[in-house]
C-alpha cells in the first residue's frame, strides 16, 4: 500500500514537471524478469524510470551512500532500492540480485556506476553482464534523453533484450566480461543518441 502511494506520488512529480515519452515499452514483457540498464544523467532517472514503467516490479540498485538518511533510507526501502558500496565485490549483493530475477522481477542496474559515465568516458561496469550469465536473464539496454528541467520532454528510448547465455560458461572471464559489457554499451549509446 505505501509503495503504490509513493509510486503514484513519483509519477504525479515526474509527469507533472517532465513531458515523458517512452518507445519500445512493448520490449518489457508482463512476468518476465529482465535487467534493465540505462544510461546515467542525473538523479532523476531512477525516479523517472519506475514512474514511467507500468510495472510495479522494479528493482533498483543504488550506491549506499543514499541510505545514511534515515527517512531517504525508508523511503529507498519502500521503492525496493538495493544498497550497493561501490568499489566491493560484494557476493551477498550478487545472490540479492538473482533473487529478485527468479522471482521474475526487473531488477534496474546503471552499468556506467556513476552519473554522467559516458561523457566522462569512464569504464564500464561489468556487474550488469555479470548478473546475467549468472541468472540467464537478458539484459534490455535503455537510452534516456533528457536534461531534466521543468517543463521539457524526457525521452525514454527501450531496446530489445540482449541474451549473453551463449556466454555462461565464461562468467569468470574477465576479458569476456568487458567485451560483453562494451558491446552492452555501445547499444546504450545508440538508443541514447537515436531520434524518437
Amino acid at each position: 500500500m505505501i509503495r503504490a502511494i509513493i509510486k503514484f506520488a513519483l509519477r504525479f512529480t515526474t509527469l507533472f514537471l517532465f513531458r515523458v515519452k517512452v518507445v519500445g515499452k512493448e520490449n518489457i514483457e508482463n512476468g518476465k524478469p529482465f535487467i534493465l540498464c540505462p544510461n546515467h544523467i542525473s538523479n532523476w532517472d531512477p525516479p523517472t524510470m519506475v514512474a514511467s514503467l507500468k510495472r510495479n516490479d522494479i528493482y533498483v540498485l543504488a550506491k549506499q551512500e543514499l541510505f545514511v538518511n534515515a527517512f531517504v533510507k525508508w523511503l529507498a526501502v519502500k521503492v525496493h532500492a538495493i544498497p550497493v558500496k561501490r568499489g566491493s565485490h560484494d557476493t551477498t549483493l550478487l545472490k540479492t540480485s538473482i533473487k529478485v530475477l527468479k522471482e521474475n522481477h526487473l531488477l534496474m542496474i546503471f552499468p556506467e556506476g556513476t552519473r554522467n559515465g559516458i561523457a566522462k568516458k569512464g569504464k564500464i561496469q561489468n556487474g550488469a553482464v555479470l548478473i546475467s550469465l549468472m541468472s540467464g536473464v537478458p539484459i534490455i539496454p535503455i537510452g534516456i534523453q533528457a536534461k531534466y528541467k521543468p517543463f521539457t520532454k524526457v525521452k525514454i528510448n527501450v531496446g530489445k533484450p540482449m541474451d549473453f547465455s551463449e556466454y555462461k560458461d565464461k562468467k569468470n572471464d574477465k576479458e569476456t566480461l568487458e567485451n560483453l559489457s562494451n558491446t552492452l554499451m555501445k547499444e546504450i549509446i545508440r538508443l541514447t543518441n537515436e531520434k524518437i
